[in-house]
């Protein structure tokens, strides 16, 4: 059973993200919604080989299903659409999404809490999730 199985995440704290959201064009009032929210993150694995990434926030919730290594089309948080692909290397969710603004984020999961690093062009952001019950 993978680390993260059966587990929620939600975010503790959160270093450089409005530089994050600046780099990817997000506007003035999204971005401090964004800042001002403490999301929960959790990753299921299907039956038919597919994966499921909920995100639940106050602001927005969203919901991504892929299967390892295949492309597919994401509509971002901020309403970006873009053409992702997830892979894992061992507990880490590795997040490409390409489009306009290429980014990555990897989701780094551990028994207790999960790291998210964010990355466009030289902007770097880390969240950390906290485990919830």
């Amino acid at each position: 059973m993978a680390v993260w199985e059966g587990k929620k995440y939600k975010l503790e704290k959160s270093e450089n993200f409005e530089e994050y959201m600046k780099e990817l064009g997000v506007g003035f009032l999204i971005r401090k919604v964004g800042n001002s929210t403490y999301p929960t993150v959790e990753l299921l694995k299907n039956e038919d080989g597919t994966f499921t990434l909920n995100t639940i926030s106050t602001f927005k919730n969203t919901t991504i299903k892929f299967k390892p290594g295949e492309e597919f089309d994401e509509e971002t948080v901020d309403g970006r659409k873009v053409k992702s692909i997830c892979r894992f290397e061992g507990d880490t969710l590795i997040h490409e999404q390409a489009g306009e603004k290429p980014t990555t984020i990897e989701r780094i999961f551990k028994a207790e809490e999960m790291t998210a690093i964010m990355k466009i062009n030289n902007i770097i952001c880390t969240r950390i999730y906290k485990v919830v019950t």
